[in-house]
């Protein structure tokens, strides 16, 4: 694996250029706003009535229409959802883009699956930072950053992964450092840990473990302590350190704890359904399904999602978080300005 370095990279290439970030939802309002301090020249690209032009003005940025960015830009950065970016692609990138420019991406989704095909005469690469977009601008803030993937799928120009590297570390993964890998790698693995861990695993769990305990008669603000709000303490332990880290952090009886049940609820069965899960990636069966899902409106989508926020654990939560006023301070995500 190879790793760089704000000393490895040329970070004066990125700034030589004119970029475009298309979108400003959470990667993009970071990405613009990074790459802006650090002394890049940045066009923010939206649609018509878009409802961040305003957001992206109060920062300070040119906003203009996302075709005409395009053809002014050298690199263009691709920050839509998934969904979208197929049509975005197709009907205000494609048409602007010329030989040599540089098209990139923050995830592999949209290149790996073959939902978009760049043309071949343009240089592709992907720079993804390891965190959400809200905590990417935090960092930077703090002098600081989050590590960046980057990945070259085609170098026309022959400096596409230099441009690359000027690019992360514009928007602060030279600090942290610069991992090297593919497409294909960041696409799946990105894939499998937001299904089987990090979105889907954990919500499930802990919803799971607060039905369990008010399903028994527990207080259901118990149940939120101890299966929910709890839950951020044990994983800034391993954040920090790793699970030894958070072992050595708990009592005793909560490492015996966890040594000899955590396999009783992830077992073999479960580790099995990750497999699967992983399968339906790597085929493409996922990309496909979720793009036929947004093809027909999202139904299924709009209706579990709103399952999960009438869930009794989103009431409690609320009523709780009501009486830690100190939980709403310096928040990363202010729905207001990015």
């Amino acid at each position: 694996m190879k790793v760089y370095y704000d000393n490895d990279v040329n970070g004066q290439l990125i700034k030589n250029k004119r970029v475009a970030v298309i979108g400003f939802g959470s990667q993009g309002h970071a990405h613009a706003n990074n790459l802006k301090d650090a002394g890049a020249d940045v066009i923010v690209g939206l649609p018509q009535n878009s409802k961040s032009w305003a957001k992206a003005e109060a920062a300070g940025h040119e906003v203009m229409f996302t075709s005409d960015a395009v053809k002014m830009a050298d690199v263009v950065m691709v920050l839509v959802p998934d969904e979208l970016a197929p049509s975005v692609y197709k009907n205000e990138i494609e048409p602007g883009l010329s030989a040599e420019k540089y098209l990139a991406f923050a995830h592999g989704f949209s290149v790996h699956f073959k939902k978009i095909v760049p043309p071949a005469d343009v240089n592709v690469f992907l720079v993804a930072p390891k965190g959400p977009g809200h905590l990417v601008r935090h960092e930077y803030t703090l002098g600081r950053g989050v590590p960046c993937l980057l990945a070259v799928e085609q170098d026309v120009s022959g400096d596409t992964k230099e441009v690359g590297l000027s690019y992360a570390s514009a928007v602060g993964g030279g600090k942290a450092g610069i991992i090297e890998t593919t497409f294909k790698e960041e696409t799946e693995t990105d894939l499998f840990g937001e299904q089987a861990v990090l979105c889907g695993g954990v919500t499930a769990l802990v919803q799971a473990g607060f039905e369990t305990l008010t399903e028994a008669g527990y207080a259901p603000e118990m149940a939120y302590f101890e299966c929910l709000h709890e839950l951020k303490l044990i994983v800034d332990l391993m954040y920090e350190g790793g699970i030894s880290n958070m072992r050595y952090s708990v009592s005793n009886t909560a490492e015996y704890g966890d040594l000899t049940r955590g396999r009783r609820i992830v077992t073999d069965a479960t580790k099995a359904e990750m497999r699967k899960i992983l399968g339906e990636i790597q085929s493409g069966q996922f990309a496909d399904e979720w793009m036929s899902e947004c093809d027909n409106g999202k139904v299924n989508f709009k209706k579990m999602e709103a399952e999960g926020e009438t869930h009794q654990i989103e009431e409690v939560g609320k009523n709780l978080r009501k009486m830690m006023p100190w939980m709403q301070e310096k928040v990363l995500v202010n729905k207001q300005v990015n």
